[in-house]
């Protein structure tokens, strides 16, 4: 029998706020994160807009036991360790000191989209370049490597168990919470911090730009700019932020007297293997059925327990696509659809950060019993008018809700789906 896994902590840095109070209330009144990027219109961007967490420097300090030790890490990896502590401690456990010895149970899943372009572009090319490799120090590779996220949080927590980072584009984040649940539920780990970042940087969102598929026309309007399920959208607005979940083996939280927000009932990841319409940059829709069926299967659930649904939903031409496969993945009609919106609509497209931070969101809406509005899509795109009444665009009180399905897909044809239920008790 497979144990059982539950959200015991969370912690966010996302465009809109950082913290899971200041989170929850942007939610509630559909805050948008957007903010023009000065820097985008010198490098002469179409898109000069973008959703980056704001006076983050001030609190970073919060995080790290001196100025020296957080000025030697990235932007990414600062944002990921920031979310990854206050998960811990929203889960009631203590931040261990360095002479502590590590917690063998306790591991880490927590990735990033794109390395940190902003330290490879700004410092290892120009110095390489200059002939001045040894000016690079000692400390480069940890703030470039892949692994930096995890490895970095791995340390601040003492984490003895699984130290690891994945990268699955869009579908980082939440494809580590399928990850960290497997691990837990086969009894390898009793508890796992699982989530995703990514820094902002004009290096890594220049070829989003050259392909055209970022949010051009609303550099006057920031804050409209970012319009999933719109007739007007253009165009995904980038973002950055990271987002941690503390997920625990049931048992071991109720041992312990934690305080459960919800459970993770069932995961799935899976390719659609560029066929059928699939390539690196749209889903094959076969596989995003196969991956959001397959979760429904992994909770051993059928379609009218789901109450709502956080989608991908980036504001391009992908998003009508999108909530058809719902309805074709859960066999009903447009109205029959499960409630269904967009956080993108307020922070952008955090990359290898979107999976984790939209999964909090799902879960406090669970915990907190309301639904956030999917903002910017009044002019709701022509081919989703049959699903207008099931798509929230004004905020809404939902006790009923108690099953909620978060999905993600990426570039590459990669596709992660997560079954949350709000914590009622056994």
């Amino acid at each position: 029998m497979q144990n059982r896994v539950v959200v015991t902590g969370m912690g966010v840095v996302s465009p809109n706020a950082i913290g899971l109070a200041d989170f929850t209330q942007a939610l509630r009144e559909g805050r948008s994160g957007i903010r023009f990027i000065p820097r985008l219109e010198e490098l002469k961007f179409a898109c000069q807009i973008g959703g980056i967490p704001r006076n983050f420097d001030e609190v970073c300090g919060d995080y790290f036991n001196n100025h020296r030790q957080q000025s030697f890490l990235s932007e990414t990896i600062r944002y990921a360790a920031a979310a990854s502590v206050d998960a811990w401690k929203d889960a009631g456990l203590a931040v261990p000191g360095d002479e502590d010895p590590p917690d063998w149970d306790s591991g880490t899943v927590f990735g990033c989209g794109i390395s940190d372009m902003e330290v490879i572009a700004t410092e290892v090319v120009p110095t390489v370049n200059a002939g001045k490799v040894r000016r690079l120090g000692t400390r480069v590779v940890e703030r470039v490597m892949g692994s930096g996220t995890s490895a970095r949080i791995g340390g601040l927590l003492g984490l003895g168990n699984q130290v690891t980072s994945n990268s699955s584009a869009c579908s980082t984040g939440s494809e580590a919470v399928v990850e960290a649940v497997r691990k837990i539920r086969s009894g390898l780990a009793k508890r796992m911090v699982a989530g995703g970042a990514e820094g902002a940087s004009p290096y890594t969102w220049s070829g989003f730009d050259s392909m055209r598929v970022l949010a051009r026309k609303f550099n006057e309007t920031p804050e409209k700019g970012s319009r999933p399920m719109s007739a007007t959208a253009n165009g995904f607005v980038p973002g950055a932020g990271a987002a941690a979940m503390l997920l625990e083996d049931l048992d071991t939280a109720l041992d312990r007297g934690a305080r459960i927000y919800a459970e993770v009932t069932g995961v799935m990841a899976n390719s659609g293997g560029h066929r059928n319409g699939g390539s690196m940059t749209a889903p094959n829709p076969e596989g995003v059925q196969r991956c959001i069926r397959g979760a429904m299967a992994d909770a051993g659930i059928d379609t009218e327990e789901i109450d709502a649904i956080n989608g991908h939903l980036t504001a391009t031409f992908a998003d009508p696509h999108e909530v058809k496969n719902w309805a074709a993945a859960l066999e009903v009609q447009p109205d029959q659809l499960p409630w269904i919106n967009s956080t993108k609509s307020m922070i952008g497209h955090c990359l290898g950060a979107a999976g984790a931070i939209e999964t909090v969101a799902a879960v406090l809406e669970l915990e907190q019993e309301f639904l956030h509005p999917s903002i910017n899509c009044e002019d709701l795109h022509p081919e989703l008018e049959a699903f207008a009444d099931r798509v929230v665009r004004e905020y809404k009180q939902a006790p009923a809700v108690k099953t909620m399905a978060k999905a993600c897909f990426g570039f590459g044809d990669v596709n992660s789906c997560l079954i949350l239920r709000k914590w009622e008790g056994q």
